[in-house]
């Protein structure tokens, strides 16, 4: 189970004195926690299904976090949100090749029959349960725009 792997990599990194990792997956584990509370599931915990979600909102905080301290200037703070998103990036399934998902866009564009971008929103709505955190949803985004131009 993807929680009970987050927690023993917590006590690894204790030991081992990795304060990055440690902070990191201490701030996924609230995350969880917090999530749970808001889903009333605290006494049996979330699925790894339901913790992906999790995982992939923290990595795009850590991502946008990064692109704004490289806007600011700040390139030192930079580099330690990008350090927390490759080890976030860890507990993710592996990426959908490019060629799958494309697959997936375009027969989900001939599913909704979707014309324009204003289909855009529907279109997602078939997409996504279809990926589940194994793509990222700006590349999804792309694709469809491109799809529906084209």
């Amino acid at each position: 189970m993807l929680k009970q792997k987050i927690t023993d990599n917590i006590k690894q990194a204790l030991k081992s004195g990795d304060a990055l990792r440690l902070s990191t997956l201490r701030m996924l584990s609230a995350a969880i926690a917090n999530k749970e509370i808001e889903l009333r599931k605290k006494d049996m915990g979330l699925s790894d299904d339901e913790i992906i979600p999790v995982i992939n909102s923290e990595l795009k905080k850590r991502k946008d976090a990064a692109v704004e301290y490289k806007k600011g200037g700040r390139e030192e703070s930079a580099k330690k949100e990008e350090s927390e998103a490759a080890i976030l990036k860890g507990y993710l399934p592996p990426e959908m090749p490019d060629e799958e998902l494309r697959e997936i866009v375009k027969k989900s564009v001939a599913e909704s029959g979707a014309q324009s971008q204003k289909d855009f929103g529907k279109t997602m709505k078939l997409i996504m349960p279809q990926v589940k955190g194994r793509a990222d949803g700006n590349k999804i985004s792309q694709m469809l725009k491109e799809e529906l131009t084209s």
